[in-house]
C-alpha cells in the first residue's frame, strides 16, 4: 500500500468556543494547528486542511484549503470526504484524518492504523482507547472509538458522498457498514485523543504541553 495522504479537520463551528477557529488559538506560543501538522505531516506523503470560509486564514501554514463540498455542516465526515477528492486527484489510494483541535494524537498514529488495516480490501479502521466513557461512539468490543481520526479508503468515497446527501451524520454507522475496524492506543497518562472543545480544555492542554 501506498503512504497515505493526511486531512487536518477543521471545519467545525467551535460553538463552545464561542466560535472562530480553534485551530488558531495559541498553544506554547503556536496555533493548535501549527502542533497538529508537526505531528501529522512526517507520517504521511501530502497533507491537506478542510476549512469552510475564507482560505487566506490559513496562507501561513501553505497547505492546500479545502472546503466541504457538501453544505450544511454536515460534520467530520463532509471534510474526510474533501480530502478522499483531493487525494484521488493526487493518485493516492487511502487518506488519513486527524482532528485540529486535538495537538497530543499518537505520533505513530499513521502507523499503527495501517497495521489494524491488513487484509482489508478497503482499508478502514478509526483509532480507539479503553475507558469507562459513555459514548455512542463505542464499539461491540468496548473500546472508545474517535471518529475523527482513522485510515479511509479512496476508492469509497462516492459511497460516502452518497451516504451524506441521504443525511447521513454519524461516522461509526457508516465505518461499520463497511467492516471497519479498530486500532487501539495506549491512553495510561492521558487520553491522546483529548481535545480542544473549552477555555478549561485549552488551559488544561496548556498544562499538558
Amino acid at each position: 500500500m501506498k503512504q497515505p495522504f493526511g486531512i487536518i479537520l477543521a471545519g467545525g463551528l467551535a460553538s463552545r468556543m464561542g466560535g472562530g477557529d480553534k485551530a488558531l488559538l495559541d498553544l506554547g506560543g503556536k496555533p493548535l494547528l501549527s502542533h497538529v501538522i508537526n505531528r501529522l505531516a512526517p507520517q504521511v506523503d501530502g497533507l491537506a486542511l478542510n476549512a469552510n470560509g475564507d482560505p487566506d486564514r490559513f496562507a501561513r501554514f501553505g497547505l492546500p484549503v479545502l472546503p466541504d463540498s457538501i453544505d450544511g455542516f454536515p460534520g467530520p465526515l463532509a471534510g474526510v470526504l474533501a480530502g478522499l477528492d483531493w487525494a484521488a486527484a493526487q493518485g493516492a489510494d487511502t487518506v488519513v484524518s486527524v482532528a485540529a483541535d486535538t495537538p497530543f494524537f499518537p505520533g505513530d498514529l499513521v502507523p499503527q492504523l495501517l497495521l489494524a488495516s491488513e487484509g482489508q480490501d478497503q482499508p478502514l479502521v478509526l483509532a480507539a482507547t479503553k475507558g469507562d466513557a459513555q459514548t455512542k461512539s463505542k464499539s461491540r468490543s468496548g473500546l472508545i472509538r474517535h471518529p475523527t481520526f482513522g485510515l479511509w479508503p479512496v476508492a469509497l468515497r462516492d459511497d460516502l458522498r452518497a451516504a451524506l446527501l441521504g443525511g447521513l451524520k454519524k461516522v461509526v454507522l457508516w465505518t461499520d457498514q463497511h467492516g471497519g475496524r479498530e486500532a487501539l492506543f495506549p491512553s495510561a497518562r492521558f487520553d491522546p485523543f483529548f481535545n480542544v472543545n473549552t477555555p478549561q480544555d485549552l488551559e488544561r492542554a496548556r498544562e499538558l504541553l
